[in-house]
């Protein structure tokens, strides 16, 4: 049993070390150590074991990657979460940056402006049918990363010689989507507000056409995609509460009971105001009633036809 600092306050725990990095034992339960750190202003981050270093966020770190020695930003100070969340072993922090270090990332940016003129000149010069987006250097300056966009798949071979031959390191070429290019380059979406991948996300969430229906948007294609040209994102974040929304409110299809005891089909719901539309049974007039007005005798389900899907092909991408 001993001391350890984590980060909050001082806490007594049995202590000890493995392939994980620095492990506890909290109320029964394995716990690990562990520092979040993050590559880009809004990226995902990534765990690290802190070993002996205490970090504080808004630290800068130098950690080992897939891709080699990088600099990062602390984002979650030292921290002991479940081991179950730990899907390998952590790699462990090298040390906490110095302003040497800081020097060199400045560096690397203004190689990394050079990098990008240089490599769409020599795109022209191949005439390749490929947009560069971005370009990456590496803390250690083993590698460059260039990211572009391409309609179909380009032979880029002759490009990667041209570029080793310029920058003398190792030079790696990544097609990336059009959310990816969005999330790089950022923008005003129809909102009016900062894209949402380049504001606040830190990796993408599935959305789905089905999502923008049971919401109860029309299904047209610039009413409910991006700049990038597939499904915003804001779908998905408002989809918990219209899921919660949809449990008290019958659906499109649905048969109940009006107040006067008499049955009806729903023509329209209105989520947010929980207004519907009903068709009474021996009737061709429509009645309002709130959702809390009607009983409801059978449910409908939102479906996405097959028209619809194909319609819509390439907005889930």
């Amino acid at each position: 049993w001993r001391w350890r600092c984590s980060g909050q306050h001082p806490r007594r725990c049995l202590v000890y070390g493995n392939s994980f990095g620095l492990l506890l034992i909290q109320n029964g339960e394995l716990m690990i150590e562990i520092v979040g750190i993050r590559f880009k202003s809004v990226g995902k981050v990534y765990y690290f074991a802190p070993g002996d270093i205490c970090a504080t966020v808004g630290d800068r770190a130098i950690v080992e990657t897939i891709r080699g020695i990088e600099c990062g930003e602390v984002v979650i100070a030292n921290r002991q979460i479940d081991d179950s969340e730990i899907n390998s072993p952590l790699k462990p922090i090298i040390r906490l940056a110095t302003s040497e270090d800081i020097k060199i990332v400045e560096k690397n940016k203004i190689k990394e402006q050079e990098a990008f003129k240089i490599c769409e000149e020599k795109i022209a010069f191949r005439k390749l049918n490929m947009n560069l987006v971005d370009v990456e250097c590496t803390f250690d300056n083993n590698k460059l990363l260039f990211y572009f966009t391409a309609e179909s798949r380009v032979d880029f071979r002759e490009l990667v010689k041209d570029l080793a031959a310029v920058f003398r390191t190792r030079i790696e070429l990544r097609q990336i989507g059009v959310r990816d290019e969005a999330k790089i380059l950022g923008g005003l979406g129809i909102c009016g507000r900062q894209f949402c991948c380049k504001g606040h996300m830190g990796e993408f969430q599935p959305v789905s056409i089905k999502m923008a229906k049971e919401q109860g948007l029309s299904l047209n294609p610039t009413k409910i995609s991006g700049t990038c040209g597939r499904l915003m994102c804001c779908l998905k974040h408002e989809h918990e509460a219209y899921e919660d929304l949809l449990k008290i409110t019958p659906k499109v299809g649905a048969v109940v009971t009006l107040p006067d005891g008499i049955k009806g089909i729903v023509e329209e719901a209105n989520l947010i105001t929980g207004k519907l539309k009903i068709k009474p049974e021996k009737s061709d007039v429509p009645v309002y009633f709130d959702r809390n007005e009607v009983k409801l005798i059978r449910d409908a389900e939102i479906r996405v036809n097959r028209d619809e899907l194909k319609a819509l092909k390439g907005l889930e991408g």
